[in-house]
Order: structure tokens, then sequence, then C-alpha cells
């Protein structure tokens, strides 16, 4: 399947570079997976679309402040950390800029000394694996020195951190946030539950992979990244009481549908509490073991994020959504406009 199957122009001004001054305030596009049909609403409706006994299944994920900005004390050079992945206690992979200067022994200081690090090695990506050096708890000096890794393609600053993190961000570890949650206030979560729909959580920390542009010609040549989750035994009997029951499995954001679909596909339908790592690709001609509709964003051409939407509702109908929403003037992206999928 050529890659080019998934490419649309975007003018360049509909990326959203700030977050709305109310979370959900966002405009929401409710596309039907079988007929195509666009329905035009605010994301407040969306507990219109939700019935009672439906599950609403979020990422917890937090997102790490990620970025550190260190010199290289022999030189006073500076140098630009991002931390990709915990190994073991203070170790970490990380992405560093610019890379030729850190060579394995260089060590590198932040925030006057209260952080250090040595590097230990070199990985075949082209990172670095890095071990820590600190008194005190190592992430209560990372809120302090680090920075949150906004997404390449928002250039203005952020000026409340905590508007790139969801209102009910838990688990730490992600170095991107899952985008779709962004949108919730814990009053509309409430006012969703009182509905009487079951809201359940799992947790993907999120890699920086995720803004990996497809290099492949053909989408099945691609190779995604791997990425960490974790699945309780409370969601796990949520969701698959209510398959049982014949009720809805909503996923919010991509995140959570791949998690849900790597341990669904894995356990024949089922949901199975657990934890691993999943480099899942769902792209059409995926069948879907676990959800039933999907709460996203708006994602970038030729992604494997609208590689996944195409699964769910057909590339046909996904593109000729994203025209719709380019020539409505819908926001785009991780503070953009919202996009439900299903059957409602």
């Amino acid at each position: 399947m050529d890659v080019q199957l998934f490419d649309f122009e975007l003018p360049e001004e509909l990326i959203a570079q700030h977050p709305l001054q109310e979370r959900t305030a966002s405009r929401m596009l409710v596309l039907d997976k079988e007929t195509g049909e666009i329905q035009h609403r605010r994301f407040r409706d969306l507990i219109d679309y939700l019935a009672p006994g439906d599950v609403l299944v979020l990422n917890d994920s937090r997102v790490l402040p990620a970025r550190l900005i260190g010199v290289k004390p022999d030189t006073g050079a500076k140098v630009e950390l991002l931390l990709l992945k915990s190994l073991d206690d203070d170790r970490w992979e990380v992405l560093v800029k610019p890379g030729k200067r850190i060579k394995p022994g260089t060590t590198i200081q932040f925030g006057d000394g209260l952080l250090t690090c040595e590097c230990e090695a070199v990985t075949e990506a082209g990172g670095r694996i890095v071990r820590f050096f600190y008194d005190g708890i190592f992430y209560e000096v990372l809120d302090r020195l680090g920075s949150l890794p906004l997404p390449p393609y928002i250039h203005a600053q952020l000026e409340d951190k905590e508007r790139y993190q969801t209102v009910y961000a838990r688990q730490r570890g992600s170095a991107a946030a899952p985008t779709a949650g962004l949108h919730f206030t814990e009053e509309y979560l409430q006012q969703i539950a009182d509905k009487g729909v079951q809201i359940a959580y799992i947790t993907l920390h999120v890699g920086l992979g995720t803004f990996r542009p497809v290099s492949a010609d053909q989408v099945e040549e691609h190779t995604m990244h791997a990425e960490y989750f974790e699945i309780s035994e409370e969601t796990a009997e949520v969701v698959n009481h209510a398959k049982a029951a014949g009720r809805r499995v909503i996923a919010v954001g991509t995140t959570s549908c791949r998690t849900l679909e790597t341990v669904g596909q894995q356990s024949g339908g089922r949901l199975a509490a657990g934890s691993g790592w999943t480099d899942i690709f769902i792209y059409p001609g995926y069948r879907f073991h676990i959800i039933d509709g999907l709460l996203t964003n708006f994602h970038l051409p030729k992604s494997t994020l609208v590689m996944l939407v195409s699964a769910l509702a057909g590339r046909e109908h996904v593109l000729n959504a994203y025209q719709e929403a380019i020539k409505q003037q819908y926001r785009f992206f991780s503070f953009g406009d919202a996009m439900l999928i299903g059957s409602f």
C-alpha cells in the first residue's frame, strides 16, 4: 500500500500553536465509520454520543520535563539532552545535541551542578546511554531543571506547562502528551461518569517516535517504535464486562487504542491485565478486537496515526473528513480540535 495514499495538503496556519483557554471549548468533527457521514459539533457535545454502560478508556501517562540544557564543564559548550527511556536506576537512553561532542566518558552538568550525567555508550540509533548523579529524588530535580519537549511543529512558547498534561495524568514516563485527552476537565469527566459511562485507565508512555515520519514508500515496510504499556486488573474487568454485554468501548487517543488492541489481539478479543512493550502498527486491513470508537485529534499527513484512523473508518471516509475539516478551518495536531469516530 503506497504511503502517498495518506497524503493531503494542510495549510500551515491551521496548525494550532496554543491551547484554548478552556479545555472543553474545542470543536469536534463526528465521523460515522460505516457511512462516512460528518457532523460538526463542539467537544462539550461528546456526552450526547455516549450511553450508560459505554466504557471510555483514557491514557493516564504523564509527560516528563524531559528536555535538559547543560554544559560540558571542561569546555563550557552547551549541550541539550532529551530523555527517552529509563533503563535501570539512574541510567537513561537519551538524545543529545550536538551529538558528535558527546562520547563515552563525557560529563555534562546541569543547573550549576545540581545534576550531572556521564555518557556510558552510544546506541545503534545514534542516541546515548547516560548515568545521572544528584542529591535527593531524581524526578524532583528533573521537575526543577527540565522543560517539556513540545512537538516540533509547535513554535510558540507554552505559558502553563500543565496545559500539555491531561488533568488525569498520573504515571510519569511520556516524552509527548496523549493529546486527545487534553480536551477533558475533571468536571466534564464527572458529568460523563454521572451519566453511567464507565471511565477506565491504561498507561502507555508515548515515545518521540510518534513524531517520526514514515520514510518507507510502502506502508507495510514501515517499522514502528516500541512503547511501554500497563493495563490493570480493574480496567481489564471493566472492558471485558462491557464487551460481553454488547456495550461500546471508546478509546481516547491512538495511544489508548494501540494498547487495547495490542492485548486484545494477543488474547483473542479479551483484555488481560499486564505490562509490556508494543510496536503494533495499525493500518487499513486491520481487524479491531476491542475498540468500537475513537476520540482523537487531527494528525499529520502520511503519518502512522492517519493510517490508524483510516483502518477504523476507511481511508476515503477519513481523507474526506480531513478535507472538510480543512475547509471548515478546524485546528490541527496536539493543541487542535477533536474528532470522534464510530457508529453513534
